[in-house]
């Protein structure tokens, strides 16, 4: 203390050369912080140098797994593009196009946008798409994430390989330990290598795949397509792609590489998987080319399947494979030159086909639901969406977006679009030349989400995609025609179709005695709400998740699908081990569509919407 204040005075007095001490602590004391200072930014500059060098070492694909594991456990899925998903759309900006006939049920969507306006007019994409004869132009702006094109046959784009290998090379399991033995039991399932011909150069050649569309762009992300931004707050941030909805095949077999039972021992596997794209295939050929031409690969497929052993032990029973179009495109007339006689071949009679739309005639082949534009990687996003669809206020009745079908006599499409239009509830969203609303994701799931009802009427066949796409927006759906969905998806929808769904009888509405206003107004308040509760738990059984991530406690179409086909065929096999023949005991394939709903083959008041195949 002493001390102290005496080298106080010492200094206030200036005495005994104070000053000049003072002057020589104050100098020592600033180059004491300075010399401080520059080592502590050097320091730091060396450091950030490692750290740059260090993540240098790291390509892109190794950082997006350390960060989705680091957002895992934290809770939350983190969805990170990869180098090969590089083209995303322009935020904002309108689509032009020259000459449009739109057709809801089977023209792929346009996608929406996915950075600023600024930045979209880098390039400008067009998409062709004809239908009957008549062709539309769509210029959609492209901006690019990176300052290269990457190919659409990059790795981790749509899952290639890059290996020049006369067969693909598929990624099945190790030989089963007894733990993973024990969990799989009565659930292998063994993948066919076939020739790349078949599947993975098909990918090669995307842009040979349509004539009108520039597939190359819908089969990216594993097939997922371009993601969707949430520009108009329609969509999640998160899961949501411009998917086409024929690009099932390239998910459901990326899917299947995830498959947690694949086993490389065929004589374990409870079924066998083919992984050919026969829609992709026949779309080359579609509107071109002789029959020869359009049937050779199926031709040549079975040829192949036929010599190896796994065939032989059930004569192909115990094999499945997805075909990504109507059934209608494998089941070509004598009279006709439209698709491919795959699924009249007697070989893949044996196998089951799994299509977006079945017939309700013939046993071997399934429907599975269409992809819709929802791809989720985490149970989460699963649950936000379906709080989010209970919470969204529906302005409503009831909703319809599709074109006239003035070239099929027996559409309905005139009648309702029609009534849509003299209803003060109804949002009608009308699509033919000069409009192109009906193309694009976010307008389509804005009106399925302000609605109550979505009227789902027959187009070029009984399905629609619509359907998917509006049970994912919680809409209840309305059908005109059994076919639409209850004689189809008996492993997806509830067979009691009344819980989920509104049956208005097609030839009321032809016969102008039936109002869909009023039909949808008698339904109480409390059951509406009800009904959309029902739809709302199927949007898990109708989505397919993201192929390069796996959902936790849901099952999704992937899941639902893989346990059917085990199931049925298991059934095979045991009739086959009782010494009866797989389809010993069914009905008559004409009636089969009663049977399956129904138990049943006696008459039914459907028999007349079933009187004559398509």
């Amino acid at each position: 203390m002493n001390q102290r204040r005496t080298t106080s005075l010492f200094f206030k007095r200036g005495g005994g050369g104070g000053a000049h001490r003072r002057e020589h602590m104050e100098k020592w004391i600033t180059g004491k912080y300075i010399n401080k200072f520059w080592i502590t930014l050097l320091a730091s500059f060396v450091c950030w140098l490692l750290l740059v060098f260090y993540l240098s070492d790291y390509n892109s694909r190794e950082i997006s797994t350390i960060l989705q594991v680091v957002n895992r456990n934290n809770g939350a899925a983190l969805r990170t593009r990869l180098p090969g998903n590089n083209l995303t759309l322009a935020a904002g900006l309108p689509i032009n196009r020259t000459t449009h006939e739109e057709s809801l049920d089977n023209d792929p969507p346009v996608p929406r946008n996915q950075t600023s306006e600024a930045q979209a007019a880098e390039s400008i994409k067009e998409i062709v798409i004809s239908k009957n004869g008549t062709t539309e132009y769509y210029h959609i702006p492209i901006v690019k994430n990176k300052e290269e094109d990457v190919p659409a046959d990059k790795e981790g784009d749509i899952g290639l390989t890059g290996k020049e290998t006369k067969e693909e090379v598929v990624p099945q399991a190790k030989q089963p330990e007894d733990d993973r033995n024990a969990a799989c039991a009565g659930r292998y399932i063994f993948v066919h290598r076939i020739p790349r011909r078949f599947n993975e150069d098909l990918l090669r050649d995307c842009k040979t795949l349509s004539k009108w569309t520039d597939m190359c762009m819908f089969l990216s992300n594993k097939g997922l397509g371009p993601q969707l931004a949430n520009t108009d707050r329609v969509f999640s941030n998160t899961g949501w792609h411009a998917t086409n909805q024929f690009s099932l095949e390239v998910i459901f077999h990326n899917r299947m590489r995830q498959y947690d039972c694949l086993t490389e021992d065929s004589s374990l596997a409870s079924a066998i998987f083919v992984p050919f794209y026969p829609g992709l295939d026949v779309s080359r050929y579609l509107w071109c080319c002789d029959a020869a031409t359009k049937d050779a690969a199926p031709k040549d497929l079975v040829k192949l399947l036929t010599r190896r052993p796994e065939w032989r032990r059930m004569r192909g029973r115990d094999h499945f494979m997805v075909a990504g179009r109507i059934c209608w495109d494998f089941r070509r007339p004598a009279n006709s030159d439209w698709g491919s006689t795959l699924m009249l071949l007697p070989e893949t009679k044996n196998m089951t086909t799994l299509v977006i739309e079945s017939s309700p005639w013939n046993n071997s082949d399934v429907a599975i639901p269409y992809p819709t534009y929802f791809h989720p990687s985490s149970d989460k996003e699963v649950f936000d969406w379906q709080y989010r669809m209970r919470k969204v206020p529906r302005t409503y009745l009831f909703s319809f977006a599709g074109a006239p079908r003035p070239d099929r006599p027996g559409s309905v499409r005139d009648l309702i679009i029609e009534q849509c239009r003299e209803a003060r509830t109804c949002f009608l969203l009308e699509c033919g030349i000069g409009r192109s609303d009906c193309h694009n994701p976010s307008r389509l799931m804005k009106m399925f989400q302000s609605s109550n009802f979505c009227l789902q009427p027959p187009g070029d066949s009984f399905t629609r995609r619509s359907t998917f796409d509006s049970i994912l927006a919680g809409c209840i759906p309305v059908f005109f025609h059994p076919g639409s969905a209850y004689v189809q998806y008996m492993w997806h929808l509830p067979k009691n179709f009344n819980k989920y769904s509104v049956f208005i009888p097609m030839d009321r509405v032809k016969a102008g005695n039936v109002s869909i206003e009023e039909e949808l107004m008698k339904i109480p308040a409390r059951r509406v709400i009800m009904m959309r509760e029902e739809v709302i738990k199927l949007i898990p059984k109708v989505i397919y998740a993201d192929p390069r991530s796996k959902l936790e406690t849901l099952e999704d179409a992937f899941d639902i699908t893989v346990k059917a086909i085990l199931s049925r065929v298991e059934r095979m096999r045991e009739r086959m081990r009782e010494g009866k023949d797989a389809v010993e005991g069914e009905p008559d394939e004409q009636v089969t569509w009663k049977y399956n709903l129904f138990g049943v083959t006696g008459n039914h008041d459907w028999d007349h919407f079933f009187s004559g195949q398509m």
